[in-house]
């Protein structure tokens, strides 16, 4: 386990280490794991696992364990992108990310790190939705950031034959050209920071509603959904004859313009959304695919870290730490999304994990031998 972190490096004056980084590194994995949220509860669950720790996974510990102070400090001066480069190499090693999976790009704020004059932590993910890992995160400091943090993050992900989704924010000439340099196709929503082409395709899709018989060209797929007291119908429109009004040459692999039409019933109460996109793909189903899926990084990433991490509570935010511990959750969650052996919720398995030592190693190990 310790393998794939040896490579980070240690700044700390040599002759004062007491712990080694990499073994500080893979017992905060652990304790996060078996459901410690802050340094004050990893520090408390690594005191009492000791045996565990030098029996299971061989670690030395020949001074102990760190307080919570220690492992803040240390966390705290580790260089992020180091940190990372390390998760990305880990998931690229051991997941098998297949030809077509729908990778959603998104950005979560973690709201406890707010504070007075401090730049809050806000992370971008790219998260693969058929397999159900982060390939891959960058912090940025301010929402806006985004539009220059998305293409890095691209640059760091190994993966082609798969299709990028992303909100509006992302809808930018620098990161599709990025996506298809990465022989990937992409599908991207559209909103008022690209005002002139959003109202094109808004008023393209309003004359081909009015006018069918005109626009024959236009392909549509409906879809109904019925649940937690809602009926909800969505219809797909897509056409490829943009020539017309969009220059295909500025938008790199530009192949169609896209409509879902949303009507949602609930509780007698009926309401209509329309949203556009921009998409290298030509077919419907793909796209359908592809905008239905893009929503399933807010619940199987944003939610679950929420919901099982506390994550929107944390309040780490000193120096490097607080970016760090928000890496070594996204490993926790990928080793919990990946542990299929049994079928229980994720926090059913995060609560196994804080008392059945063997149930935490057949977690671990499963993906991080």
């Amino acid at each position: 386990m310790t393998k794939y972190f040896e490579e980070i490096e240690d700044t700390r004056q040599q002759g004062k280490i007491k712990y080694l980084l990499v073994e500080v590194i893979v017992m905060t994995i652990i304790a996060v794991t078996a459901g410690a949220d802050n340094w004050g509860e990893i520090a408390m669950y690594c005191k009492g696992k000791i045996a565990m720790f030098q029996e299971k996974f061989k670690l030395k510990l020949e001074n102990g364990v760190p307080t919570d102070d220690t492992f803040q400090r240390i966390f705290a001066i580790i260089k992020p992108t180091q940190l990372e480069k390390c998760f990305r190499n880990w998931v690229q090693s051991v997941f098998s990310i297949e030809k077509n999976e729908i990778i959603s790009l998104d950005g979560k704020t973690i709201c406890g790190s707010r504070e007075d004059n401090y730049s809050f932590i806000h992370v971008v993910s790219a998260w693969a939705n058929k397999t159900g890992i982060v390939l891959g995160q960058m912090r940025v400091d301010e929402k806006s950031n985004e539009i220059t943090a998305v293409p890095q993050l691209l640059d760091l992900i190994e993966v082609e034959n798969c299709v990028f989704t992303s909100d509006a924010m992302n809808c930018q000439k620098k990161t599709v050209e990025k996506i298809m340099s990465k022989h990937c196709d992409y599908v991207i929503c559209l909103k008022g920071n690209q005002e002139t082409l959003h109202e094109d395709v808004k008023l393209y899709f309003e004359t081909a509603l009015s006018e069918p018989q005109l626009y024959d060209f236009v392909k549509s797929k409906p879809q109904t959904e019925k649940g937690h007291g809602r009926i909800e119908t969505r219809q797909y429109f897509l056409s490829t004859e943009i020539s017309d009004f969009i220059s295909q040459d500025e938008w790199k692999g530009l192949a169609a313009i896209d409509m879902v039409r949303s009507k949602r019933i609930i509780n007698g109460e009926e309401s209509t959304e329309n949203r556009y996109f921009i998409t290298s793909l030509t077919d419907l189903k793909k796209f359908s695919d592809a905008a239905r899926k893009h929503w399933g990084i807010e619940n199987g990433l944003h939610w679950c870290l929420d919901m099982n991490f506390d994550e929107d509570r944390c309040r780490t935010r000193v120096d490097n730490s607080g970016e760090n511990l928000a890496v070594i959750r996204h490993i926790s969650l990928n080793l919990y999304k990946t542990f299929t052996s049994v079928k229980i919720s994720m926090k059913a398995k995060r609560f196994r994990c804080s008392f059945d030592d063997d149930f935490l190693c057949s977690v671990i190990f499963n993906k991080l031998s």
